[in-house]
């Protein structure tokens, strides 16, 4: 893959701003700390004030490193979907895999009588919110897998995905009816998105599922690019549409699934982002798209947090009200720009 000095320009551009996203994200919230600290605190020293040093160690840095990899994670997802299905407006829940989710954690947290004791006992320990949202997500998951080997067009596969998060989501509005106020709070906040509450080993685990689901995707940088012109077109050149059609469904599930167990369902950043690569660095060759993307969704998602953070309050918007409100502009920009829908 070769680049062009425009490109390689606008890759050092990013990168600079993901670093200052990045420091600007631990700097600023609720309490201001100067950028001289963060960096002591960082390479081991130790900052002027101690509660400073727990503060950037044991809340900002782990929520920095959660903003990065969500926004990655979901900003891959959606490039992927959007080549799979040839539809600009595909994002990384097209497959139902974030409503499977809901119905999961909605399972918990408003229908206990449905769950067996032993699930429920389960489901209410400590892992139990992130746990009850991967089986949801993966049972989508296999349901979607069983059919792919069944449907030889991804149109078809398309329609199954939101056939499936019409389905879980009229299971979770009919539990809504017939929840209490305060276990209604408790969904509600949880469909919020929340960045905060990740631990180093949490976000451990999310970080080797982003890696399996980033290394199928580089797997994929061929049959993408294939895909681009139409699945008769990339099977005349030799690409295997059924195991390249799954690895990417794998990955995508992977990725969306484990993002959406940690911190919930995160609006527009899959969607929003490819767009901005694309418009960005105006080309179509994926493994240069996959590299714009990973670094825009992980500055964006940054400076969604640093907004939510409301720096000199007292308190913390939803992230995802702001990455919608970010995010609905910017795609309804471009489609008024490139006539995405004509």
């Amino acid at each position: 893959m070769t680049l062009t000095s425009r490109h390689r320009g606008l890759f050092a551009l990013l990168s600079g701003l993901l670093l200052l996203a990045f420091l600007s994200n631990i700097a600023w919230g609720q309490v201001a700390i100067p950028l001289g600290d963060v960096l002591q605190t960082i390479f081991g020293q130790t900052p002027i004030k101690s509660t400073w040093s727990y503060i950037i160690l044991e809340f900002r840095i782990p929520k920095a490193l959660t903003a990065i990899l969500v926004g990655m994670g979901l900003s891959t997802c959606g490039l992927l979907m959007q080549t799979l299905f040839r539809n600009p407006l595909a994002g990384p829940y097209v497959l139902g895999l974030s409503s499977g989710s809901s119905l999961g954690v909605a399972l918990v947290l408003m229908g206990a009588g449905l769950l067996p004791t032993g699930l429920y006992t389960l489901l209410t320990g400590p892992y139990g919110l992130v746990t009850a949202s991967c089986l949801g997500s993966l049972g989508v998951m296999a349901l979607v897998l069983v059919l792919s080997r069944k449907l030889r067009d991804s149109s078809g596969l398309l329609i199954v995905g939101l056939m499936f998060g019409s389905f879980t989501a009229a299971a979770v509005s009919v539990l809504t009816y017939f929840s209490s106020a305060e276990q209604l709070q408790r969904f509600t906040f949880w469909s919020m998105g929340n960045l905060g509450n990740l631990t180093y080993a949490q976000i451990g685990i999310l970080t080797v599922c982003f890696a399996v689901g980033l290394l199928l995707t580089l797997q994929s940088i061929k049959a993408l690019d294939g895909l681009l012109l139409g699945e008769n077109y990339a099977a005349s050149l030799g690409i295997a549409l059924g195991t390249s059609r799954l690895r990417i469904i794998w990955a995508t599930a992977l990725l969306c699934g484990s993002i959406t167990a940690f911190v919930g369902p995160i609006a527009f950043i899959g969607l929003a982002v490819p767009h901005l690569a694309k418009l960005l660095f105006q080309t179509s060759k994926h493994g240069i798209l996959l590299a714009a993307t990973l670094l825009i969704g992980a500055i964006i998602m940054l400076g969604c947090d640093t907004v939510a953070q409301m720096p000199g309050f007292d308190f913390t918007l939803p992230i995802n009200a702001i990455t919608s409100l970010v995010g609905a502009p910017v795609v309804i920009g471009l489609i008024i720009r490139k006539k995405a829908l004509l």
